[in-house]
């Protein structure tokens, strides 16, 4: 038309029309295009796509339901990359740092792994009074995303000597045991040694003194022996 109109051969009038026809025409695509790109977003919030690859949880809505942004659809779990949680008491938390080796317990107390902590927060939780320690777990242990887990901290670690519990007497809040000796005549008797202990660790006493390493403790029946009774050294089948 303009073409057409420089040239005479159609009116101002019809050549105004036609821009006119133009200028609606373009209106009208870019209305439709807002509306695609709406419909675009809308679409978006129907389609639900997974941000991580895992296995699909419960999914607590059903066809019908109303959903927002803020409803759960289901959870994603994946199993590798977790971490434990630690929350230490505040009173021994004066010792916690990164490194400290920590050992996850069964039930029966047996040890499942060890890992080492590699974060300590640096603020204490106000509601629980505890500081958090984060340390990762490895790959291949049958654990799951927030599963309770028993652990130990080793807060140190040094060489040293062990009693058995079942080897130990307390007599007046003083411990003994009975150590194998050499008697008269050659005879193997039991000789009552008083004896500084530590803490309980599992079935054993850590050893404060009183003994040396390679005596020979009398384990059973102590309750039923004196000093010098005559005893028998035996040793248990695979024992070292």
């Amino acid at each position: 038309m303009k073409k057409l109109y420089d040239a005479g051969a159609v009116s101002q009038q019809e050549y105004e029309q036609a821009a006119t026809a133009v200028q609606t025409a373009q209106a009208q695509v870019q209305a439709i295009e807002a509306q695609i790109n709406e419909q675009r977003v809308n679409l978006a919030y129907h389609r639900v796509t997974a941000p991580t690859a895992g296995i699909v949880g419960d999914i607590p809505v059903r066809v019908g339901d109303t959903v927002t942004r803020s409803t759960m659809v289901t959870t994603i779990d994946e199993n590798a990359g977790l971490e434990l949680y630690i929350n230490v008491p505040v009173q021994q938390a004066a010792g916690l740092k990164s490194g400290l080796v920590v050992r996850m317990l069964d039930d029966a107390g047996g040890e499942m792994g060890a890992t080492k902590i590699n974060f300590v927060a640096p603020s204490v939780d106000p509601s629980t009074q505890s500081v958090l320690a984060k340390a990762p777990l490895q790959s291949g242990l049958a654990f799951r995303p927030d599963q309770f887990v028993r652990v130990r901290i080793v807060w140190a670690s040094e060489p040293g000597l062990t009693v058995p519990l079942v080897a130990v007497m307390r007599i007046n809040a003083q411990f003994f045991v009975y150590v194998v000796e050499k008697g008269e005549g050659g005879m193997t008797v039991a000789r009552q040694r008083p004896v500084q202990l530590g803490p309980l660790v599992g079935n054993d006493y850590v050893l404060h003194g009183g003994l040396k390493e390679g005596d020979q403790l009398v384990v059973s029946g102590v309750q039923k022996i004196g000093d010098g009774a005559p005893v028998q050294v035996t040793t248990p089948v695979g024992a070292r």
